[in-house]
């Protein structure tokens, strides 16, 4: 009866296997994130730090059709992210453990910023000695768990809703004495208040899992908090867990210039809070969502003290639903210039030389406010060589890019840090298919992706960025293309 009202629900099938493990590190580990921070070695724990394993197959081989891999499997991992030093050992070491092509491994970060500095340069200070077994071990336990999803793999129904959360705000902010931009809550900003929530629930009607998908820097918790965390992630995993009884999974999106209204802080309650209010906000999604491989339609007037209209939910048709198992994966990269201006490895190591006398003078005269911030200077600039030293040769960088369409609904992943624009210029262009947005993909080798317009403000993602100007527009325009590709490739593909 196509002419009966209804409302569709977007929904995906495939098969779907997840595993989750806990990853946190031990305490009195190197966990100086922040340059104003004057602790080096972890504390104690807040809220334990997990990753989990999700397998994404196509229901049957020859659904991948021309784009040959129906095998996505995604790793969301408790930390801020990974430098290119460690990163790829790591996704090395997962895949012999797993026997998992490497390909086929995508670790996206909840970007945590009170996980700890797992940087290998780091094995020299307070805490660093347990930098490099702890590596070892993480890499142990996500193979472990990629074994554990692939052997749970299961059919699966995946429904999907989208709504709001006023958790995120602008972080760059004038700063009305000094003129320059700070990273911090800007009232005036724009900010992308899009959350979208997944549920996978099997044939049997048993929930697997959730996923909630929301762009904003877990930075609550900042230089004074010396405790691991996970940070608003971890609380609102507790208020979904208890809910459903299923484990959530928490996908960053594209949040560099986002962040939490409150931030900044060392208590941990404010963490907590902050996570209840995502957590709150995706159970109000969950609860409204449709059963899986129905839509919500018109029955008909029941004569009543009015005649009221009643709607029920019915069963898809046979082709719709099958439909929903619609599979297409790509994987590609996309060449991005180099910002012409970036600071050379030499010019960096001088300025760096004169802080560290700046920084002496200062420890000599007592001036202890000096002395730390000289250091955040200090930190700046490491962590800027550290990023050079990752970028490989030439002009232009080959930024990798995850796409897979089961559906309904797109999922994207792409390395580095994205402004808001990514997102909302997609979902703008898309409007008919939810976009699951994850950046920090496998690490975040050229730092920020900031608009076009940020170039030269000062704001401090464009002073960090190594990407040209026009970089992140370009990509999208890229992902946009591929997009309009796979949707078209998909209507005029046969039916199964």
């Amino acid at each position: 009866m196509p002419n009966v009202p209804h409302v569709d629900t977007p929904q995906s099938r495939c098969n779907f296997g997840i595993a989750r493990c806990d990853i946190t590190p031990p305490v009195g580990i190197y966990h100086r994130m922040w340059g104003a921070a004057t602790h080096e070695r972890a504390a104690g724990v807040h809220r334990p730090l997990t990753a989990s394993a999700v397998l994404f197959q196509a229901l049957a081989p020859g659904d991948a059709g021309a784009l040959n891999d129906p095998e996505q499997v995604l790793i969301a991992l408790d930390h801020c992210l990974l430098w290119h030093p460690e990163m790829e050992p790591l996704l090395d070491r997962v895949a012999k453990k797993s026997q998992v092509p490497r390909e086929r491994l995508l670790v996206v970060f909840s970007h945590t910023h009170s996980a700890g500095l797992i940087d290998g340069d780091r094995k020299h200070l307070p805490g660093g000695e347990l930098i490099d077994p702890y590596l070892a071990e993480l890499a142990e336990k996500l193979g472990d768990i990629v074994v554990a999803a692939a052997a749970n793999v299961q059919p699966a129904t995946i429904v999907y809703g989208v709504g709001r959360c006023s958790l995120a705000a602008n972080r760059d902010f004038l700063d009305p004495k000094s003129g320059q931009f700070v990273c911090g809550f800007n009232p005036e900003g724009s900010a992308d208040d899009t959350l979208v929530f997944a549920r996978a629930t099997n044939d049997a009607g048993q929930l697997l899992a959730t996923f909630v998908n929301y762009a904003c820097h877990p930075t609550t918790l900042a230089w004074e908090n010396q405790l691991i965390s996970p940070d608003f992630p971890g609380a609102m995993r507790e208020v979904v867990e208890e809910a459903t009884g299923a484990p959530c999974i928490f996908l960053q999106g594209a949040s560099g210039d986002l962040g939490p209204c409150e931030g900044y802080s060392g208590d941990v309650k404010l963490a907590d809070r902050n996570g209840r209010q995502l957590g709150y906000a995706a159970l109000s999604i969950h609860e409204a969502l449709a059963p899986p491989g129905t839509r919500f339609q018109y029955a008909g007037p029941v004569v009543s003290g009015a005649t009221l209209g009643l709607w029920t939910h019915e069963q898809l048709p046979r082709a719709e639903w099958e439909q929903k198992g619609r599979w297409r994966l790509a994987r590609w990269t996309v060449e991005l210039p180099y910002r012409p201006e970036r600071p050379t490895t030499d010019a960096l190591q001088a300025a760096r030389a004169g802080l560290e006398a700046n920084q002496l003078r200062a420890r000599q005269t007592g001036d202890t406010a000096l002395e730390r911030d000289t250091h955040a200077l200090i930190e700046r600039i490491d962590r800027q060589i550290t990023r050079l030293a990752g970028l490989p040769p030439g002009p232009e960088l080959a930024l990798p890019v995850w796409l897979w369409s089961i559906g309904d609904v797109l999922w994207l992943a792409v390395e580095s840090e994205h402004y808001q624009t990514l997102q909302r210029t997609l979902r703008t262009q898309f409007p008919d298919r939810p976009i699951v947005v994850m950046t920090l993909a496998n690490g975040s080798r050229p730092s920020y992706l900031p608009a076009a317009e940020t170039y030269g403000t000062g704001a401090y993602p464009e002073t960090i960025a190594l990407l040209a100007r026009g970089s992140l527009e370009k990509l999208i325009e890229n992902i946009a293309e591929r997009i309009v590709g796979m949707t078209n490739d998909e209507r005029t593909a046969k039916p199964e």
